[in-house]
Order: C-alpha cells, then structure tokens, then sequence
C-alpha cells in the first residue's frame, strides 16, 4: 500500500478494510500526516487553486482565486512497527517507537528540530492509527530517514477527567517514559525566557554513531560483606572552586576525584540521583541567603532511564547522549580503582506531583496507571512529594524492572538503593482492582497502598535473572508512616539502611542511659534486626549521617536544627536529631568543648568501622564538613552542600588520616566484616573488668574482644560517660596488649600507625599501665587494643 499525504488529521482517511491491517513487520501504512506545528500552521501558497465557493454563500457564479500550498516533502517513510520492546529502539534501518497507553483514544509521535524545541514547536508528527500501529495498549509506529538533528516525544487524546484519574491533553508534548536520554536545558540552573522553570523537554533518537569503548569493563562483583560505602552527590564533589577539577560538578569531575575515596578506604560509591530532574522545580528567591532554591538533591524524578545531562559537561550535547557517555566514563574509571557503583533511585513518586503538578509524562501517557489513586481520582501521597508511583501495577512493575536492568547491563552499575522503598511494597490501587484481586472490588478502598506480604515488584526484582548478584538496598519506611526496618520483604538479597542502628549509636556515643545492650546489637550486625529472618550482617546498611539530617560535625556541634537558610521559618527538617554540641551551641566554643567534639567524632567513625555489617560514610564527613547545623539542606546549590577541598588541606584534615587509617584498618581484619553473626567462640564481651558485661539502665561502658585470623585478637572499648576510668584487659600469658586506637589522644597518637615515627615512644608512655593489664580511658573515649606476643619473656 501507497503513503497518503495529507495536510491535516481531519482530512485523513485510511484507504484499507480494517480486517487487512497489519501490526508487525515493515509493511508501509496507507497514512502519513505531516504538520508543521501543534499551533496552528501559516503555510507560504506558491500555486494558485479556483475554488468553488458557492456552498458557502449560496452562489453558484461566484467563485474565488486562491493560492494552494506546495506538496509536503516527507522525511521519513512511516510503517506499522512492532509493539516491543517500548522506547524508541535501533532495527531494519530505522527507528521503531512503541508506548504503552491503555486509556488514550490516540496517540501522536511528535519529531522535532532543535530549533523547533525553544519555540515549542513540533517539527513533523505522525498520527498512529489504532488499527495498523497498535496491539493491545501498545502504540507502535516504525520509521526510516533523516532523523539527524531530531529529537522526539509524544502527544497522547482522551478524556480530560480527573476524578475518573484521566489527564489526556493532545496539545502536551509528552516525554516517552523509555527515552534513553533527555533534551532539555543546556546549562544547570540557567532559568528560561520569561523565567520559564519548564522548559518544552524532548526525547534523543537512537541512532549507530552511539557507542562507547568499556575497554574490557566488567563487574567487580564484591562480596557485600567487604563493602565501605561512600554516599555523595555528583555536582556537589567538585563543584567547590576548591576542587580545581578541569570539569567541575560533573560525571568528570567525580572521576578527576576518585583517588581522594581510594586513599579513604572506600570501594563502593552511592551516587545520589542521577536520573534526569529539574533543578529549577523549586526556583524561587531565598530572602535569607539573597540567592535562589534549587532542586539540589534531585529526589524529583523527570525519567529514569536517563542520566541527569546537566551533570556531564557536554550538558545536552549530542543530543543529551554525552551525558550517557560522560556516566559510563564515570562507572569505568570507578571500576578501574576497585569501586562499585550504586545508584539512589526513587521510584515512589515522580516530579509530576499532585494534581496541580506539571504534565511531562507518566501523566499524559496514562495518569491512572502510573500512579496511585483514590476512587475521586485523589492522588495518595505516601511519598511526601504530592504523588505515588502505583509500583505494583503489572505495567509499571514491568517498566521499573526493564529500567534497573537497562542501568545494569548498558550502564554497568553494580546495584541500587531504593529511596522510601517501603512505597514498592505497597498495593497498587484499585483502578486496577482485577490485576490486584483477580476481580473487581466494590465500596472496599482500604486496600489501596496497603503492605503485600510478597509485593509483586521486590518479587520480581529479587528473582530476575539479570539482576541476580546487585546489590539492593532498601530504605525501608516511607513518609505514609510504613516503617520496615528488619522486615523489609527481602528474598535473602535485599539489604536495608539501617535507621536503627544510627539512632542507637548516637544516644549511646552521646552519653544516654539505657543503650548499652542496644549499642552491642549494633556491633553485631543487628543480629535482633535480621538472624530471625534468614539474613546476614552484611544485610545491615550501617551508618550514623547521611544527606538528610546532620553532617557528623553537625552531630557533635548542634542540639537543635538550624535551618533558616531554607526560608522557611526553621520549620522544615527533622526535630529529633539525638544530637548534642558537647557543652556549647555553635561553632564558636571554648578549646575544651572543641577537643570533646573531635573524639566524639573519632568515636562515631570508629564505631561504624568495627560494627558487624556494611559501613556508610556520607560526602565530607570524613574532614568535618559543616552545614551550619542546617538538617534538610535539598535547596542549597552552594557551599552549604559542597565539598570543600580547601577544608579537607586545612589541620583539621588530621581526622581525614584517622578516617583513611581506621577504613584500611577494616579491610585488613578478616573478623570486622563476617558474613555471619558473632558467636562466643569468637567474640566476648566485657566491662571495667574481664569478662563481666554491664547491661544495666545506668552503665555507659561497653567492651568486647574479637578473635581476627590476621590481627590473632583485638580489644575494643567505647567510654561513653563523663567519667574517666582504668580499665582491666583479659589476661594471655605470653602475650601482651599495644594500643592501636585511641581517640582520646591528640593526633596523630589516635591511630598509631606503623609509619608514625614516635609511635614506640608513644607505646611505651603505656607501658607501666599494660605490663598491669590495665588501660587509662578518658570520657567520651574509644579505644582499639591488638594482642601480641610478648617479647620480653
């Protein structure tokens, strides 16, 4: 069958039986309409045409000279295409596109020019028949041609009914929830014509030019056990003048950086979002600093298939394929240096937000799929962020499982970390009540978000075979007040930040009663938490701050939040931080209080180096980075989030070397990272004196000694009250106790290093205190003891 040119929708009639249409293959359709614009066109005539007018005033002798527009000159041959897989896909010398719409009467694919985009023009679009380019709820449509300087998206007709959950609108050029790559502003926070925080946002085209050289890269695959995670933000490492990278707060920047993580010990980073977002989705004037709020953190998602193209250096070059370039350069070289990669995705809600949010995709292509809703069409917000991704829909479940394997096998990340995961377990809603029930439901709508025992998407995801062997790190509660730690559905595989864990260590570090059994659990790998459910230590995600909430210099600098940077009356951000400043509020303290805050950090880090589990350090704590006490920091594109590299050089970098010793330290103890939990031939616990732990309300004293095929035996010791005290050590006739760790010493005596030059002289200051198998401890003290042979006998 012929193409059939036509110069407008209405005037568009197909010319075969409905029986003969074709759904597969490269047959040629007999439609191929062409429009300029979505606006209205204005067409230059250069040909004239007599027409009739006499229909129209009822004269029969009347008629007019009009002049009739040129014969369109199409770029692309159109065919019927093929219904997977969805996204705009590489095949038989052209471009096959396939989107999944289940209420929409039709479907537009919309390719634009470039210079189209700014204007928000549509430079071609090809209306898809319902009859030769969809099967099922998929619309397919496959072309051939110039797709050179063309970008695409789509434009979905239906009902506009939102309290039925519909928000059809055919002239909203919509982003294809596949696209591999997004179009959109250039440079990060330039704001558009006539402040435009929008900007019209197309899809790249595939095309044979997009390759990349992995030189061989394959995945590290370390066992979890063995990690130390280092979670940061990719625009926030370099984008400090500072940092003096060549390409700062990109991709290449983290890169310019990586050796700063392998001197700390790390191998393995967690990348806050990197999916595309919109920085400007909070623009606004911040009064208080005298700048304006950004979407810093990106917790907003536009499209997760795509990396955020404002983070590379090519901004939307290439069509915004260099930023899918510059995230693999960054994986690569990670790679190279013995570092995974994980990524923080927040597949529980998108950046459309409620009802009064943008239409940029999932909205327009099927509102009431992609998101949870209530019978009138409400949006729930288990998210805190206006809207709920409906995760558990067979349709989005199967989009959010093809994208983790997109991210794993062309992007070669080695897992993920799901923010407010508990939403993933919750039921999807009742717009879809027979893929939920099996049949329809009547007048029960408690169901919808409810807790699944099996969710149907962790299944999924749990048991994939592509996926088999990433790491999946759950952030087991969400803002709906489902909270999973220790019970998130897991499979065996799934591992949970452990909320916990830091909640405990910091009231036990800070000096509070009651926490010292609890304190224990978390040495062991919060064995309270996961042995009862069939999982390991590594199972627990340790750590004592991350990017929200306090720095670990703000832990030990603040009672309370200080967020009026934010603009909003210090009302926003946690109030219950278990912090405490030592003695004096503020960063401008006496000498006393600042050497208290220095151990207090010494001690943290050294609790999450020799806990049972996987240790997470968060961006900049491990120089003292501060945020002014500020807690919920995601507007803040300046030094509020940035690392400061000058900082890091400073002498307070002396707690960088403790960092860098204490991490290697954990690597090199077989014992600090088991694959299972402690038992009492390996590990004992103690007080003041051997062998007898106090578990009681008032103690604030916890020790313990661990066996380490490596190390033969270590002594660990946490004084958490304000009291100084004189501790026994178990008795090994023929060996003797060496400090190694003590953070109640200046540096650098905190960690006696091999390579410290006074460090027997520093051994033997002790001397007269060990040879009584005795040990000094200050308040607020940690200490590390290693076994050895006594030479003198």
């Amino acid at each position: 069958m012929g193409l059939l040119h036509c110069s407008s929708l209405s005037n568009c009639t197909p010319k075969f039986p409905p029986t003969n249409s074709f759904h597969f293959g490269k047959s040629k359709i007999n439609f191929g309409v062409s429009q300029k614009s979505f606006e209205n066109s204005v067409r230059k005539p250069n040909s004239l045409l007599i027409v009739n007018d006499a229909t129209d005033r009822g004269d029969a002798e009347t008629s007019v000279v009009v002049e009739k527009p040129p014969p369109k000159v199409r770029r692309f041959e159109v065919f019927s295409g093929h219904p997977m897989p969805f996204g705009a896909t590489l095949r038989d010398g052209g471009v096959n596109f396939a989107i999944s719409s289940s209420n929409a009467t039709s479907a537009t694919l919309c390719l634009i020019n470039l210079s189209d985009l700014s204007e928000k023009r549509v430079t071609e679009q090809i209306s898809l028949n319902p009859l030769t380019n969809k099967t099922g709820d998929v619309w397919h449509v496959f072309l051939t041609g110039d797709f050179e300087n063309m970008v695409y998206g789509y434009k979905f007709d239906g009902e506009f009914s939102p309290e039925e959950g519909h928000y059809f609108n055919s002239s909203k050029i919509l982003i294809d929830p596949y696209a591999k790559s997004i179009v959109s502003r250039g440079e990060y926070g330039t704001i558009g014509p006539e402040e435009d925080c929008w900007p019209q946002l197309a899809c790249s085209v595939p095309s044979d030019n997009d390759e990349f050289d992995w030189e061989g890269d394959l995945p590290l695959n370390f066992p979890q056990r063995d990690l130390i995670i280092y979670e940061m933000h990719v625009r926030g490492y370099t984008r400090h003048e500072s940092s003096k990278a060549k390409c700062p707060g990109t991709y290449l920047g983290v890169v310019e950086k990586l050796d700063h993580l392998k001197k700390l010990g790390v191998n393995c980073i967690e990348l806050m979002p990197c999916h595309e977002f919109n920085e400007l989705e909070y623009y606004s004037y911040n009064s208080i600093l005298g700048n304006y709020k950004m979407n810093f953190w990106g917790y907003s998602t536009v499209n997760f298939f795509s990396p955020m193209a404002r983070y590379s250096s090519a901004g939307i070059g290439n069509y915004g394929l260099g930023a899918v370039n510059e995230f693999k350069h960054l994986v690569r070289e990670a790679h190279k240096r013995g570092i995974e990669v994980i990524m923080d995705v927040v597949f529980n809600h998108t950046a459309e937000g409620n009802e009064n949010g943008p239409v940029i995709s999932f909205r327009g292509v099927d509102n009431s799929v992609f998101y949870m809703l209530a019978p009138k069409g409400e949006f729930y917000n288990y998210s805190g962020c206006g809207n709920t991704f409906n995760c558990n829909h067979p349709i989005v479940r199967q989009f959010i499982l093809e994208c983790l394997r997109y991210w794993v096998t062309e992007m070669h990340v080695d897992g993920f970390r799901f923010d407010l995961a508990s939403i993933l377990t919750r039921s999807s809603s009742l717009w879809d009540a027979v893929n939920v029930y099996g049949n329809a439901v009547e007048g029960d709508i408690l169901t919808t978000g409810a807790p699944l025992i099996r969710p149907p998407l962790i299944d999924m995801i749990s048991n994939d075979p592509i996926l088999y062997g990433v790491k999946l790190i759950a952030e087991a509660w969400d803002c709906g007040g489902l909270y999973q730690v220790g019970m998130f559905p897991h499979w065996g595989v799934w591992s949970e930040w452990n909320g916990k864990y830091r909640d405990i260590v910091r009231q036990f570090i800070k000096g509070t009663d009651g926490f010292s059994g609890a304190f224990a659990e978390c040495l062991c790998g919060s064995p309270n938490l996961y042995q009862e459910g069939g999982r390991k230590p590594w199972n627990s995600i340790n750590f004592v701050c991350a990017h929200d909430g306090f720095t670990l210099a703000d832990l030990v600098t603040y009672n309370t939040k200080h967020n009026l940077a934010n603009g909003e009356e210090n009302r926003d951000g946690e109030n219950h931080n278990n912090s405490w400043n030592c003695g004096q509020e503020g960063e401008f303290v006496s000498t006393s209080v600042k050497k208290l805050r220095r151990r207090q950090m010494r001690n943290f880090f050294l609790c999450l180096m020799v806990s049972q589990g996987v240790p997470m350090i968060y961006m900049g704590d491990e120089y003292g980075h501060t945020k002014g006490g500020n807690n919920n920091t995601y507007c803040h594109d300046n030094f509020i989030n940035y690392f400061r590299w000058d900082k890091m050089q400073e002498s307070s970098s002396d707690f960088f070397r403790f960092c860098c010793h204490m991490a290697n330290f954990r690597h090199e103890c077989e014992s600090l990272g088991l694959n299972d939990f402690p038992t009492a031939e390996r590990l004992q616990w103690h007080g003041h004196t051997p062998g007898l732990p106090d578990w009681s309300e008032k103690n604030r004293f916890v020790a313990f000694t661990l066996i380490d095929s490596s190390k033969g035996e270590l002594y660990v010791a946490f004084n958490a009250s304000h009291v100084p005290v004189i501790i026994s050590l178990p008795e090994h006739p023929g060996y003797k106790w060496e400090p190694l760790v003590d953070t109640g010493k200046p540096a650098p005596f905190d960690f006696l290093s091999d390579d410290l030059p006074e460090k027997d002289l520093a051994i033997r200051q002790y001397a007269h205190f060990l040879d009584s198998n005795l040990y000094p401890m200050l308040s607020y003290s940690s200490i590390i003891l290693l076994l050895s042979p006594d030479s003198n006998l």
